[in-house]
């Protein structure tokens, strides 16, 4: 569709749900990628990984310009976590997913996201209205039930067997 984002960013706030009582309010950049329209990509600060040595690892500090004193090292690589668009869409309405995410409604404007790996579970608290918001503008790049136009075979199959 001419003159529709390529990528479709928005950045939402979360709750990390770290006891009954305890919680952590942490940004979550939302993305999207006309390119890959089956998916969504969730990426968070580093400092939340759930692997200690991801959240501690920082590379090398660079030497600033002309040697005097080295620069800030850079920041951690973010945490990325993908599912399918249907699965967010669905997940708004009714409790959705298998495997490593699951997504349901929560009291109130809320819902939940829980993601699982080896290292364990993270539960996240959304407001509703901003995952609706992020997925609206994702339709309105590449509408529902038009992804298959926007597919690039041999780029997924090098992906799958790179």
């Amino acid at each position: 569709m001419p003159g529709t984002p390529a990528v479709v960013e928005q950045l939402v706030h979360a709750r990390l749900l770290i006891t009954t009582h305890r919680s952590a309010r942490l940004r979550v950049t939302l993305r999207y990628r006309a390119d890959d329209p089956l998916a969504v990509h969730m990426l968070f600060p580093a400092e939340y990984a759930l692997d200690a040595d991801r959240a501690d690892r920082t590379e090398e500090a660079e030497p600033a310009p002309g040697g005097l004193a080295p620069a800030r090292p850079p920041a951690p690589p973010e945490i990325e976590w993908v599912f399918a668009r249907q699965l967010l869409t669905a997940g708004l309405e009714l409790p959705s997913g298998l495997g490593d995410v699951h997504i349901r409604p929560a009291l109130g404007r809320r819902t939940m996201v829980e993601l699982r790996s080896p290292e364990g579970t993270a539960l996240l608290q959304f407001d509703s209205n901003e995952l609706r918001r992020f997925l609206w503008r994702s339709h309105v790049a590449v509408p529902e039930g038009s992804e298959p136009a926007h597919l690039d075979a041999d780029r997924a199959l090098a992906q799958l067997l790179g």
